[in-house]
């Protein structure tokens, strides 16, 4: 028994060796480095759901429609919208079910499962980052048809909310510190509970007049208490200082519980008409109240995202004009990753090449650590998408990792634990993670014909099966890339028949 066993293995040492390489031995191809993200909107169903009070069944179809689109294009990321109005596409004991889910606010799925855990793990599952994405202070949007739930915030905390025009708007007084607690809550309970990549705002602060028919926001009341309690900021001042403290605030406490989750922000794409010089438009600072090149200039976000939805050529709003302004106000240098808009209007082949040529300028403006994000993903669902297909074939052509955060986390995994097992002209390559911090992504090396190439695959894969005649393979390698994006040294194995 033991001589047999003897000259079995001698027999697979005849049959396949390998050695080890250093990274130095070996030339290997550059991994593209860029963020590629979609906003899923759920406010009005716009993305996802296609309506309220779908089957659970079709709601799981739909998003695992969507993340296999992501993943055929090439993307990286998807923005869930998870608390579009003060609601949750989560279970959660802070704030009703969403209307936009169920149908009914305050009803939960039948049967019940948690959506935000089922788009983290089928993501997650695809190498796709999740960021879930929450409103701060809208309270209810007019898309919603029927009763509010008594645990809305607009039923349960009246004097916290403010009614706007008569359309069905409420909106969370930014001022009242209530609101910032809870608001805060709410944060921190999907930071704690869920395994989330990044918290994501947009671009609703106070709310815009139009929510208001055309009015300032109605906070009278508010103000005046401040007033008498000896507070001496004008309005405008007071209230751009209470989305300040918040924002600061938020971003503190996601790093204190989990450093890892990224805050990212997405902004109305002008900070203020005339700056710079050239530029005309919305005055955000002044009518949403939101300081944006503060936080910035700060560095109370990972990445940023201004909501550049102009075209390269429109004179007083342009896009390469804009992004330049942003990135020299990038003095913390955080991820500037501009939002794009891929406008349903337009036609379909101009609206692709403007969106192509917008991610070609920003790779070009922002090296380093280039991206985008697009909105929204219904403009990429068609299966006859114009702009879909130009990406294909362009600029998302081959996959990327993410840009690293050097100021999280700039310490690189430790190197996969690699083995390869043969039958016959298949080679199985399995590894798994060294160390503690649990892999995000992996990328394989394969070396065939004498070239390397690579592919980036999710951390839950931990094999894969090549054919080692038909495509000359003769070396493999692997690397761990953690959740800030650092990428292992790679461990590589020499094929020799």
């Amino acid at each position: 028994m033991k001589l047999t066993k003897a000259i079995l293995f001698m027999l697979v040492i005849i049959f396949i060796s390998h050695s080890y390489l250093t990274n130095a031995q070996e030339e290997f191809p550059f991994v593209l480095r860029e963020m590629r993200a979609a906003w899923i909107a759920t406010v009005a169903n716009i993305d996802w759901p296609s309506k309220p009070g779908l089957s659970v069944d079709i709601q799981k179809q739909e998003a695992i429609s969507i993340l296999e689109r992501l993943k055929d294009l090439n993307m990286n990321t998807v923005v869930l919208q998870v608390r579009p109005q003060a609601d949750a596409l989560y279970q959660s004991e802070l704030e009703p079910w969403s209307y936009y889910l169920t149908g009914e606010q305050g009803k939960a799925p039948e049967p019940f499962y948690d959506p935000l855990e089922f788009w983290i793990e089928e993501a997650h599952n695809r190498g796709i980052e999740l960021h879930a994405w929450l409103n701060p202070y809208r309270a209810n949007h007019s898309a919603m048809i029927g009763e509010i739930s008594p645990k809305s915030i607009v039923k349960a905390h009246p004097n916290w909310v403010k009614k706007l025009g008569d359309n069905g708007y409420y909106w969370m007084d930014p001022a009242i510190q209530k609101v910032q607690d809870h608001s805060f809550a709410v944060v921190m309970d999907i930071v704690k509970r869920y395994d989330i990549d990044a918290i994501h705002f947009d671009d609703y602060f106070y709310p815009y007049r139009d929510y208001n028919d055309g009015k300032d926001f109605p906070d009278d009341d508010t103000y005046q208490e401040y007033q008498n309690n000896g507070g001496t900021l004008a309005r405008d001042d007071w209230r751009r200082d209470a989305v300040n403290k918040f924002i600061k605030r938020v971003y503190e406490g996601i790093k204190s519980e989990k450093p890892h989750v990224k805050f990212g922000i997405s902004p109305f794409g002008v900070y203020r008409p005339g700056i710079p010089p050239s530029i005309a438009g919305f005055d955000q600072y002044g009518i949403l109240y939101a300081d944006a090149k503060l936080w910035l200039n700060m560095g109370w976000v990972d990445y940023f995202t201004p909501q550049l939805y102009w075209s390269i050529s429109r004179v007083e709003l342009s896009y390469p004009v804009l992004l330049d302004w942003w990135e020299s106000e990038n003095t913390m240098r955080r991820n500037l990753w501009p939002g794009l808009f891929m406008r349903p209007e337009v036609n379909k082949k101009e609206m692709a090449l403007e969106i192509v040529n917008q991610i070609m300028v920003t790779r070009g403006m922002v090296p380093q650590s280039p991206g985008t994000m697009l909105f929204s993903m219904k403009s990429l669902m068609s299966k006859d998408s114009t702009i879909y297909n130009a990406l294909r074939v362009g600029p998302f052509k081959t996959d990327a990792l993410t840009p690293t955060y050097p100021w999280l986390d700039n310490e690189a995994p430790a190197s996969p634990i690699l083995n390869v097992d043969k039958l016959d002209s298949e080679l199985t390559i399995r590894w798994e993670t060294a160390g503690e911090e649990k892999s995000f992504w992996f990328v394989l090396y394969t070396k065939i014909n004498g070239i390397w190439s690579y592919e980036i695959l999710s951390g839950s894969m931990q094999m894969v099966i090549k054919n080692l005649y038909d495509k000359n393979l003769s070396a493999i390698a692997i690397s761990a890339v953690d959740r800030c994006g650092n990428e292992s040294e790679k461990k590589i194995l020499k094929i020799e028949d």
